[in-house]
């Protein structure tokens, strides 16, 4: 086996992004591009396909930005789609050779029938269907080899990256390069050792079992073949949560498959400050159109109670438009050092002010008060926590999923009908915790529908008129930054 090491890889991802830039130059030169998007999509495949030869850590960083519908440019988050759950997969000699390593004899003997070609092949690992001896049918996680040595270096070099990304581009400002590899440092390292998704996957039953989450299935897991690169659960047949073409000739209510997985997010997170870190599709079984099954909990954030309850202030905050409320949340959630003066960044942010409304600027103001508020956070240093990180990233997963499986669906009255049913159903246990009467909170959609880039005096708007705000607002942003 060839020894990798951190001057080898670093020469290959460099080579390997070298080698795309200068692919995209030529392309370009030989065919102007139209627009903005036609310039940078051509490069946006070609890094697609790199980060998946270039392995785990770079294939997370893809399925990061697929999951970014309404936060990257459309063309980006096609490009990287191919990342999200199906990447080249390893030999089966080297599979068969972990598997034996790690559970002590082969396959033959340990199954009925074991199914050579994976269902699944992903960054950390590859999924195949197996019969158990027993009969019971069931899928079989197995880790890639070497990918441990490689997630490493590929952290080295990501650090060195995204210091060099930092102001350098629109998108990497704001998601702060250097807090999204530390968060990928944190999190693939859980992930390198199933043992730990397994015990993830007891803890997301307990939460299931305790709010009575009757249409959210965990599958069962088979303790006894559990090992640090080998994990095997029960089997279960469903449409992808991506496949909404599927789900629709099935006859499935799609908008009702979607409520089930936020209210099931949301209500995990908020109740016990447990959650899911990783729903991007793949991850997502529907079996029917009342039920949904979660799988691959390689990453789940867990709040304690004092950053949960910072969170469900945030949350509440936010549809009180308390100002002042959502800043002292995002401190005590470490969003900022703990010696920040919030008083002072809301002034220079002018939120007293009110947030400004993107619909009606014009380009050159949008990217003028993007910069600004940018340059104003990091300049308090500014960051994204993980568990808001990861939060952050499941909304905008199922925010993509809004447009395939519910185009139609009222924003605003969904953010009223979810808040006055947790407000029914939580709302005693949150307001003993809170200390706040819940009678007494009045809900005030403003700072809601200017978060969403909807006017504060709109009272209805549906997903679809909603996406054609965004796409001219990012149209106007990336007009004014070609030119």
């Amino acid at each position: 086996m060839v020894r990798i090491t951190t001057l080898t890889r670093t020469l290959r991802v460099t080579s390997r992004f070298s080698y795309d830039f200068c692919r995209w130059k030529t392309y370009s030169f030989f065919n102007p591009p139209a627009n903005n998007d036609q310039k940078y999509e051509y490069l946006a495949n070609l890094l697609s396909r790199s980060f998946q030869k270039l392995g785990p850590t770079f294939v997370k960083l893809g399925q990061f930005v697929a999951s970014g519908e309404g936060l990257f440019p459309p063309f980006l988050t096609a490009a990287f789609r191919e990342c999200r759950d199906q990447v080249p997969p390893e030999r089966f000699t080297k599979v068969r050779h972990t598997f034996k390593n790690q559970f002590g004899q082969p396959f033959e003997l340990a199954f009925k029938e074991f199914n050579s070609q994976p269902i699944a092949a992903a960054s950390i690992a590859q999924v195949y269907s197996a019969t158990l001896l027993s009969g019971e049918p069931v899928v079989v996680k197995i880790q890639r080899s070497n990918v441990a040595r490689i997630v490493q270096i590929d952290i080295k070099i990501l650090r060195r990256l995204s210091q060099f990304l930092i102001g350098r581009l629109p998108f990497s400002a704001l998601l702060n390069p250097p807090a999204l590899v530390e968060l990928f440092e944190e999190t693939i390292l859980e992930e390198l050792d199933f043992r730990v998704e397994a015990e993830n996957m007891r803890v997301m039953r307990e939460v299931v079992k305790h709010l009575g989450q009757d249409n959210v299935t965990i599958p069962e897991l088979y303790e006894e073949y559990t090992r640090q690169k080998i994990l095997v659960m029960e089997r279960i047949q469903g449409f992808s949560f991506a496949d909404a073409e599927g789900m629709q000739e099935a006859k499935y209510k799609t908008d009702q498959v979607l409520r089930i997985c936020l209210h099931s997010f949301l209500e995990s997170t908020i109740v016990c400050g447990v959650f899911h870190g990783d729903m991007h599709a793949g991850n997502i079984i529907v079996p029917s159109d009342d039920s949904v099954v979660f799988i691959d909990f390689g990453i789940i954030a867990k709040l304690n109670d004092q950053r949960r309850l910072a969170f469900v202030r945030l949350l509440l905050a936010i549809t009180t438009n308390d100002i002042n409320g959502q800043m002292q949340s995002l401190l005590e959630l470490g969003a900022f050092p703990t010696d920040t003066d919030i008083v002072a960044v809301t002034d220079d942010l002018g939120l007293d002010n009110g947030t400004f409304d993107p619909f009606n600027m014009k380009s050159e103001e949008l990217v003028r008060e993007f910069k600004f508020l940018v340059q104003t956070l990091l300049s308090y240093g500014a960051k994204l926590p993980k568990e808001l990180m990861l939060f952050a990233k499941n909304m905008m997963i199922l925010d993509g999923a809004i447009s395939k499986l519910a185009p139609d669906l009222d924003i605003l009255t969904e953010i009223t009908t979810i808040s006055q049913n947790f407000a029914t159903k939580h709302g005693e246990q949150l307001g003993r915790e809170l200390g706040v009467d819940p009678s007494e909170v009045e809900f005030d959609m403003t700072s809601v529908k200017l978060g969403l880039g909807i006017d504060s005096h709109a009272t209805n708007m549906t997903y679809k008129d909603l996406q054609a705000r965004r796409e001219l607002i990012q149209k106007r942003m990336r007009d004014h930054v070609g030119r």
